[in-house]
C-alpha cells in the first residue's frame, strides 16, 4: 500500500464527495475536471479502494468513500478553523459552547446576556446539539453535557431534581396553588415514559389512584414548553424549568422529589482548558448554578 504523499488529493476528493461531480468540484478548486478526477485516482491507488463508482452522467460514493469523505470533511473542516483563528487572532476572543438543545433554549441562552455584559470582549458561538461532540477539535472549547453524574466526579456541575409544575392557567378562579392530590384531573405529561412520575407518586404515597399519562415528549425542553402552554401538569428537570418558574410562567408543586442519577457536566478542550476564556466561562457557569442550587434548596426546603 502507498502511503499518502500529498494533501492535495484529500481536498479533491472531499469537494467532489461534496458535489457528487467531478465538474463541480472543478469549478470550486479553479481546475480542469480532468485535474480533479487523476487526483482522486491517485488517491485512490494509495489508500487500496475505489472512493467513487463512475457512471456516464455522475459519480456516487463507494460504502468506504462515504466513511471516508466524513472522516476528511471533519478534519478538514478543523484545519480551516483553525487556520482562520490564528489568522483573526481570535483564539481567546471566540468562545464556542456546545451543549444540548434543551439546556440551550430553557437554561444558557436566557442567562447569556450576564456573561456578555461581563466579558464583552467575547465572541460567542452556541452549538446545541444533543449528539456526542469531539472535544479535541477545534471547533469546540467547552462542552455541558446533560447525563449520569457520579459523587467526586470534578467535571459535575449540578445535580438534578425532578420536579412536578404547572401552568397558573390551571388554577381555579380564588384557588391559591395545586396540591399532588389534585392532579389527577390533567394529564400527566412526562419525557418519554411515565416510569419517573411513577416513582414520585409512590415516594410521596399518592400512587393509588387513576392517572392519565397520555402525553410523552422526547426533549425536556419541549416537556417544559408544554407545561407552560397548559397542556397539563409535567415532571421536569428543575434547571430546564427554573426560568420560567422564576417568570410565574410555571408553579412549583410543594412534594418530595424521586430519587434522580442525572445532572450537569462541564467538559472542556483538553487544548484549551487552561485558556483565560474557558476559565471565565466555568467560573460564571459555575456561580449560575449554585444560586440555581440555592433556589431549589428554599422551595423544597421541609420536604
Amino acid at each position: 500500500m502507498k502511503p499518502l504523499r500529498s494533501l492535495s488529493g484529500l481536498i479533491d476528493f472531499d469537494c467532489a464527495a461534496r458535489w457528487g461531480s467531478f465538474k463541480l468540484a472543478a469549478r470550486e478548486l479553479h481546475k480542469t475536471p480532468a485535474a480533479v478526477s487523476l487526483q482522486v485516482k491517485q488517491l485512490e491507488e494509495a489508500v487500496g479502494f475505489p472512493l467513487f463508482v463512475r457512471h456516464p452522467r455522475h459519480i456516487a460514493l463507494t460504502a468506504k468513500g462515504e466513511e471516508l469523505a466524513i472522516a476528511v470533511g471533519r478534519m478538514l473542516g478543523e484545519l480551516r478553523a483553525k487556520v482562520a483563528a490564528l489568522q483573526h487572532g481570535d483564539e481567546e476572543s471566540v468562545l464556542r459552547i456546545s451543549t444540548t438543545h434543551s439546556f440551550a433554549i430553557k437554561w444558557l441562552v436566557p442567562r447569556m446576556h450576564r456573561f456578555t455584559k461581563l466579558y464583552p470582549e467575547l465572541d460567542i458561538r452556541i452549538d446545541s446539539n444533543d449528539a456526542p461532540v469531539d472535544l479535541e477539535a477545534d471547533t469546540t472549547d467547552v462542552a455541558i453535557r446533560y447525563g449520569v453524574v457520579r459523587e467526586g466526579d470534578s467535571s459535575t456541575l449540578f445535580r438534578e431534581r425532578l420536579v412536578p409544575v404547572y401552568s397558573p392557567e390551571l388554577l381555579a378562579p380564588g384557588q391559591a396553588e395545586l396540591t399532588l392530590t389534585e392532579i389527577r384531573r390533567w394529564p400527566l405529561l412526562c419525557e418519554k415514559s411515565p416510569e419517573r412520575w411513577l416513582q414520585l407518586l409512590n415516594e410521596n404515597r399518592a400512587l393509588k389512584g387513576e392517572y392519565d399519562f397520555s402525553r410523552a415528549y422526547s426533549h425536556w425542553g419541549v416537556l417544559v414548553q408544554a407545561a407552560v402552554a397548559g397542556q397539563g401538569v409535567a415532571l421536569v428537570p428543575y434547571g430546564i424549568a427554573c426560568q420560567d418558574i422564576a417568570s410565574g410562567a410555571l408553579r412549583q408543586i410543594a412534594c418530595r422529589s424521586a430519587p434522580f442519577e442525572y445532572g450537569y457536566r462541564f467538559l472542556a478542550n483538553p487544548h484549551k482548558e487552561n485558556m483565560g476564556k474557558v476559565q471565565r466561562f466555568r467560573a460564571w457557569v459555575e456561580g449560575e448554578m449554585e444560586e440555581m442550587r440555592r433556589a431549589l434548596e428554599t422551595v423544597t426546603a421541609g420536604q
